[in-house]
């Protein structure tokens, strides 16, 4: 079955993959709303509501009815300077937006986790993600999809270096650990959008390959 967002949340419109979304939504024309609170201005847009200032002290004040949001939010343990920063940005935030969006009304959330997520894994970034999956799931949503794309590929503005010499190697390696490019990932998540059905729906790296193309 599927249904037409026309209200919506995108939290992490400034990242790789969130860029890309942005943009697919801004051209949707069955898309009435994107709200996307970022920290530095946007390209106006007559159906863009982009709110200025720190997403945490921003989401208490994002109004209007919603019915489906997207978290594309992530950051890396060099960028955040820790263990614990980065768990603020990765699990808590992640889980801040998804309990504002609910208070606003969305049915389905969707979300950028990673492969390999797993609450019980001994690398601190996979149980990271994978505590965070078993949180959101813990909210009972309507709808909940998972993301688990393997290495993002893309021109990112700052600069990564694991991921720059990964990426050589990630285009070519098989199934679901095959790196994908942040737009094919962008266009998955509008597809998945668009697809109604109860419960959690968890899509890894090879599937999110498929829906993207």
């Amino acid at each position: 079955m599927y249904l037409t967002p026309q209200h919506i949340l995108l939290a992490g419109a400034t990242g790789l993959t969130g860029e890309h979304l942005l943009d697919r939504l801004l051209n949707e024309p069955t898309v009435t709303r994107v709200l996307a609170p970022t920290r530095r201005p946007l390209a106006e847009h007559p159906r863009l509501d982009n709110p200025l200032g720190e997403l945490p002290a921003l989401l208490p004040l994002l109004t209007g009815l919603l019915d489906t949001a997207f978290c594309c939010l992530g950051t890396t343990l060099k960028q955040a300077g820790s263990q614990e920063a980065f768990r603020a940005v990765d699990h808590d935030l992640v889980l801040a937006v998804s309990q504002r969006a609910r208070a606003l009304g969305a049915r389905h959330f969707l979300v950028i986790s990673a492969l390999g997520a797993d609450a019980n894994s001994s690398v601190f970034y996979n149980r990271v993600k994978g505590e965070l999956e078993e949180a959101l799931k813990a909210q009972d949503w309507p709808q909940l999809t998972i993301a688990r794309p393997s290495l993002l590929l893309g021109t990112r503005n700052e600069f990564r270096l694991g991921e720059r010499l990964a990426a050589p190697l990630m285009r070519w390696a098989p199934g679901k650990y095959r790196g994908i490019h942040a737009c094919t990932l962008a266009r998955a998540l509008w597809r998945l959008a668009l697809e109604e059905q109860d419960g959690v729906r968890i899509v890894e790296s090879d599937e999110l390959r498929k829906l993207g193309r």
